[in-house]
């Protein structure tokens, strides 16, 4: 991993985020619960009689997540399962207060977070990956633009401001770009999406680094034209009215946004090479970091070193307290993530929103993280 990767993983960890099956085709609605797993380990089903659950956060995973709940419901009835898209910072905060059972973050806790609440877990339930998309007229049909690390920060630093910056034209020769004024828009709320986004900026431009850094939260500098949203779909929504904007946007939301005549663009990673979000450059990135990610499984996979890798990738994290209120409660949440790493890891769930599935060896470590609530 080249040392740069590096510093951005060790430096991350410590960045404290704010505020802190396929289902049955027989959908059998009078089946009883399985029993739990012997031994006390993971449960196969859920508990008898109707149980409830609350998941809140990422608006990334939100489209995945209401898949997957849906298919739950169908194979287990007695479990209803209620989901909030708020953003992963106050996912994490609401799973941390106990407000809600599941959080859902696409960046991983912090060491702040977890000393403040030292029984959270980050639990990977699936790989994902942000693209960067843009509203820029008159293009060809096709094209995709490319934009390194430093011209995407130069941009959100008002330093580029014209979609026909001479640094935008080198990276696309033969493409004639228009003198759009460049409309960058960010997230205003406490956003996983940001963190992604902006690690990758600290990676390639040293005064982004410096002067913004990189969180769920960020400084963003005051650009005159900028806007803001409060979800992915806020995103796609601004920059589409926005001609000449520039937005990081979660890849579940792909369909929709080049639905909406938003241009996808090609990104740069760690060995100078173009890549769009695709099955194949997302699995070359995962690959390079399956045997580094720890059994805590906090890792940041932004700009890895696979020389044909996306360079935003990362895993949709599940954030769940160690300590239940009671063994139902426990058990139950047990069951449906271990439904969600195993049957819902089917790619009739996740490629609707071009996620990936786990490594096999990322899903053992998530169990054995899943085990740990009790």
């Amino acid at each position: 991993m080249p040392l740069r990767s590096r510093v951005l993983l060790a430096a991350a960890i410590i960045v404290p985020l704010a505020l802190a099956t396929a289902c049955s085709g027989s959908g059998i609605a009078d089946s009883p619960a399985a029993p739990a797993a012997p031994g006390g380990g993971i449960p196969t089903g859920p508990a008898q009689g109707p149980q409830s659950l609350s998941e809140a956060g990422s608006t990334l995973l939100a489209p995945v997540m209401s898949t997957w709940t849906a298919a739950y419901h169908q194979r287990y009835p007695n479990v209803t399962i209620t989901t909030a898209p708020i953003g992963s910072g106050k996912g994490i905060a609401a799973a941390a207060a106990g407000k809600a059972d599941i959080g859902a973050s696409d960046a991983y806790l912090s060491s702040g977070t977890l000393v403040q609440h030292q029984t959270l877990l980050n639990i990977p339930l699936a790989v994902s990956a942000q693209q960067v998309n843009y509203n820029v007229p008159g293009l060809r049909p096709g094209i995709h633009l490319r934009l390194s690390g430093k011209v995407l920060a130069e941009m959100y630093q008002g330093a580029i401001t014209t979609w026909n910056d001479p640094k935008i034209a080198k990276l696309n020769p033969g493409v004639r770009l228009p003198g759009t004024p460049v409309v960058p828009v960010h997230r205003f709320d406490s956003s996983g999406d940001t963190f992604l986004f902006t690690s990758y900026l600290s990676v390639h431009d040293s005064v982004w680094n410096h002067d913004n850094s990189y969180g769920t939260l960020v400084h963003w500098p005051s650009v005159t034209r900028a806007r803001t949203a409060t979800s992915n779909s806020q995103m796609v929504t601004v920059c589409k009215a926005a001609p000449g904007c520039v937005a990081y946007i979660g890849i579940a939301y792909l369909h929709t946004a080049t639905g909406e005549g938003l241009g996808e663009a090609q990104l740069q990673n760690t060995g100078g090479a173009w890549e769009l979000p695709n099955q194949a450059s997302i699995d070359a990135a995962v690959q390079s970091f399956v045997s580094a990610t720890p059994a805590n499984e906090t890792i940041s996979m932004v700009n890895g070193p696979a020389s044909l890798g996306y360079p935003i990738v990362n895993y949709e994290y599940a954030i769940v307290s160690t300590k239940q209120p009671d063994a139902a409660k426990a058990r139950d949440i047990k069951a449906f993530l271990h439904w969600v790493i195993t049957q819902g890891n089917d790619a009739q769930f996740l490629n609707l929103y071009q996620f990936q599935p786990l490594p096999n060896s990322i899903e053992s470590l998530s169990d054995a993280q899943i085990a740990k609530i009790g």
